[in-house]
């Protein structure tokens, strides 16, 4: 029991840090030149549909084989998190067919157990 509550504490620890050291990253660029990309007050969250508002953002990378998406996104107000570029686990691996690098998406955040998972995406036109 001692072993799965210091694993769950690291696990929590590294998850913080991670957080922080993205936030840290993302605060030190400029995105004011550019423009309405999903970085701004235009990022707000679409008409709440289920449990998680949409976020507008950015497809860096998918990776099949993890199960992950990398996204550029603005702050996603659901789960209070600044706008920031992380990966995300996915509900269903079929997400990761509707999407590419370099697409411009709409998504929806949750966090089910600790993890932070892309339950819905699509892609913007």
């Amino acid at each position: 029991m001692i072993n799965r509550q210091f694993a769950r504490a690291a696990w929590l620890l590294g998850l913080s840090a991670l957080w922080a050291a993205s936030a840290a990253a993302q605060a030190k660029h400029d995105h004011s030149a550019m423009g309405q990309a999903g970085m701004g007050p235009s990022a707000a969250p679409a008409k709440r549909s289920g449990s998680a508002a949409m976020t507008e953002g950015q497809v860096k990378k998918v990776d099949v084989q993890a199960t992950t998406i990398t996204l550029q996104h603005g702050p996603i107000k659901n789960l209070d998190m600044p706008g920031m570029t992380m990966a995300f686990q996915v509900k269903s691996a079929a997400l990761l067919d509707k999407v590419k690098a370099g697409d411009k998406v709409r998504f929806s955040a949750e966090m089910p157990g600790g993890v932070l998972t892309i339950s819905a995406i699509e892609v913007l036109k």
